[in-house]
């Protein structure tokens, strides 16, 4: 098979897939608590200013950290993961364990700590995680957790802090 040069007709059809492609990705996309209210509101850059870079854009971009990048996956002291936009409790160090997947993961969280809503950005739909209080997003649940509930509650270590008992 002869390798064709790309023409202008062959680049603008593959531009217009790409941009496509990425409209399609972005549509289900929301900054986090767009159509909701919390208790706890701040202006963005306040929340800029509060956060940081990499926690702005998880906590209230609804990003995702890298895998394996998190200092709280290595925390196995006892103590309680709080929302590093409110400090609300979140987990008990007692339901953290090691899923494997490179993010600090928990089988339950404390009660009424946590809340949910449907996700489907990236085109599947997932349980997305985020603080009741703030509205800031933490991560999101999925059913292949272990015992007592079966749940996997994966989180974004830079959208929390530890606070050891």
């Amino acid at each position: 098979m002869t390798r064709q040069p790309l023409d202008r007709r062959h680049f603008l059809t593959l531009a217009g897939m790409g941009a496509a492609a990425t409209t399609l990705m972005a549509c289900g996309a929301r900054s986090a608590a767009a159509a909701e209210h919390f208790p706890l509101t701040k202006s963005d850059a306040q929340w800029r200013a509060q956060l940081g870079p990499a926690a702005y854009q998880v906590l209230r971009e609804e990003g995702t950290e890298r895998p394996f990048s998190s200092p709280l996956n290595n925390e196995h002291r006892a103590g309680v993961f709080a929302c590093k936009g409110c400090a609300r409790p979140l987990f008990s160090s007692k339901t953290k364990f090691e899923s494997g997947t490179g993010w600090p993961s928990f089988w339950a969280p404390l009660p009424k700590a946590v809340a949910t809503r449907r996700d489907s950005t990236l085109g599947m739909a997932r349980t997305e995680v985020h603080c009741p209080r703030c509205g800031g997003h933490l991560g999101h649940v999925f059913d292949d957790g272990p015992k007592p509930t079966g749940l996997r509650y994966c989180m974004n270590g830079v959208a929390m802090t530890f606070r050891a008992a």
